[in-house]
């Protein structure tokens, strides 16, 4: 074993670097023996020196990730502070001074990986981001390293804890939307703000990064069409009940049928209860692969969390320092295929429309005329009525989100349709 360590930068001491300062010194010497050489922790960059931080030698904190990334003797460069700035410009500045980088930000990578694929292979060096998705699930490495013989077709998942929690909750209990999410937050798994992880942001990332991998093809945050769970209700719980299915918030990466283009889209969808994602509770991660020849694969564990994300992160650095050993380095972007990124509108899938009609004779057959009209088969019609008013459910046949699109702009024309109460994809059948 080489005696010399390799020096290990990390930018970001909170829930998750302060877990994966602690497993480098709780577990140093089976890293080492992994490795091949010890690893030594340089130097910690953070935002608040002052801040009593356990386990870690005081001597190590600054203020100044610039000067720590551009020192020189740095081999591994941990990023976990997230956003966008100044984690790119370190990341950058990181590679042109000689250091690998092992990074959990997933808003950067969707947004600018391929530059900074790009930067990593200008200096020869590595760009690893397992943490960045579904946090201690391994997911990164079998889709670009175990994966690369095979063609994926589809990557189905659940890609962020604190929605399927909130989902969860208002499924077993009937709870609404409101009280779901306060027991999310008492609990710790919801941020006092919300909005990144129940409008979509977060999962859309996630699903940028996975779909550009599954496809060899560069998917940037913009090209993931994205919608939040706020609006959904517990009479979108009973409707999916009544159909044998729950509601999960899906990102969902998927090959045209030709095989021409890719879409990548986050929002929520029924799924049926057989299915293996409908199972996966509480604040769990699960992603789910379809691919030619491996067929269907499931990737299952907590998808947040000092200690899970930690996990990946060491797991990440093992495998960079490694590289460093043997002058290196592992798989970067693979962006070959090129294929387009096709919007929304294109994609194809089944759909539950809930409408709110009077309750007079004719109406079915004038909301089924309009469906018609526009291409969309129906599948099945539930229709309820009292005092004049009527609940009307349709469940169509595959058709195009354009498709369905104009159909929903037909039905609102309606004199006799008073409002469309819900409009959910129907997916994994």
């Amino acid at each position: 074993m080489r005696t010399r360590p390799l020096k290990v930068a990390l930018l970001g001491c909170g829930v998750v670097g302060s877990e994966v300062a602690r497993i480098m010194t709780t577990h140093a010497d089976d890293l080492a023996a992994r490795i091949g050489a010890p690893i030594e922790l340089a130097g910690v960059a953070v935002r608040r020196p002052s801040k009593v931080r356990e386990g870690i030698d005081p001597a190590l904190v600054t203020t100044d990730a610039t000067a720590l990334v551009e020192r020189g003797d740095i081999d591994v460069v941990v990023e976990v502070i997230g956003g966008i700035e100044p984690a790119r410009s370190l990341i950058t500045t990181a590679f042109a001074h000689g250091a690998s980088v092992v990074s959990a930000n997933k808003a950067l990578l969707a947004q600018d990986g391929a530059a900074l694929h790009a930067a990593a292979e200008r200096q020869g060096k590595d760009l690893y981001y397992e943490a960045a998705v579904a946090g201690a699930i391994p997911l990164i490495r079998p889709l670009r390293e175990s994966l690369a013989g095979d063609k994926v077709n589809r990557v189905l998942g659940i890609v962020n804890g604190t929605t399927n929690f909130i989902l969860d909750k208002m499924d077993s209990t009937g709870a609404g939307y409101q009280e779901a999410l306060d027991e999310a937050t008492a609990l710790g798994y919801a941020e006092a703000d919300p909005t990144a992880d129940v409008e979509g942001f977060d999962a859309a990332a996630k699903a940028a990064i996975l779909a550009g991998i599954a496809f060899h093809t560069r998917v940037r945050l913009d090209d993931v069409y994205r919608e939040g769970m706020t609006e959904v209700t517990a009479a979108d719980f009973a409707s999916a009940k009544n159909m044998g299915c729950t509601i999960k918030l899906l990102a969902i990466c998927e090959r045209a049928e030709d095989g021409g283009s890719v879409t990548a889209r986050v929002h929520p969808a029924m799924i049926p209860l057989s299915h293996p994602l409908a199972s996966v509770r509480g604040a769990y991660n699960a992603v789910f692969v379809e691919s030619d020849a491996s067929g269907q694969l499931m990737f299952y564990g907590p998808g947040a969390g000092g200690a899970p994300t930690a996990s990946a992160v060491l797991g990440d650095l093992v495998a960079v320092c490694r590289n460093r050993l043997n002058s290196t380095t592992g798989p970067g972007e693979s962006a070959y295929a090129g294929l387009p990124v096709s919007g929304m509108g294109e994609v194809v899938t089944r759909y539950h429309i809930s409408l709110d009609v009077a309750d007079k004779p004719g109406v079915l057959a004038q909301v089924a005329t309009v469906f018609a009209e526009h291409g969309v088969s129906i599948d099945t019609v539930r229709q309820q009525g009292k005092d004049g008013e009527a609940s009307l459910v349709v469940v169509t046949h595959r058709a195009s989100d354009a498709a369905l699109g104009g159909t929903v702009e037909a039905l609102r024309k309606l004199d006799t349709v008073r409002g469309v109460a819900s409009i959910m994809r129907v997916e994994g059948e």
